[in-house]
């Protein structure tokens, strides 16, 4: 799972980092912090004493074009150099154990666009 942990500069978090950037200027109190992209369990990251900010689905931009896709509120996630190039991302294997994708299901997406 992705999370981030948002931390004052200097201190980077012993943790599988996918991305870093300035803490946005829109949140309180983000003079001199830097936002870590983590893969990994954020309760054992808050345990060790990290400040832990949860991720939402959409788009995180980093400090230059690119960014972190992230959807299923932190399951699943892209690391991109542009906003159409993907330089990491999660595969399949990221599910939860208890979620399980049908390689074999059939999808009638004409009738889930157009539906009447």
């Amino acid at each position: 799972m992705i999370f981030i942990i948002r931390a004052q500069s200097g201190g980077v978090p012993p943790l599988d980092i996918k991305m870093v950037r300035q803490t946005p200027a829109i949140v309180p109190d983000s003079a001199g912090r830097i936002d870590f992209f983590c893969l990994g369990d954020p309760e054992a990251a808050k345990a060790a004493g990290w400040p832990v900010v949860p991720v939402h689905d959409g788009w995180y931009a980093d400090d230059a074009i690119g960014g972190m896709a992230i959807w299923g509120q932190g399951v699943f996630w892209e690391v991109r150099d542009t906003p159409f190039t993907v330089r990491q991302a999660c595969g399949p294997e990221a599910w939860p154990p208890n979620l399980q994708h049908d390689h074999a299901a059939v999808v009638n997406v004409r009738q889930a666009i157009f539906r009447g």
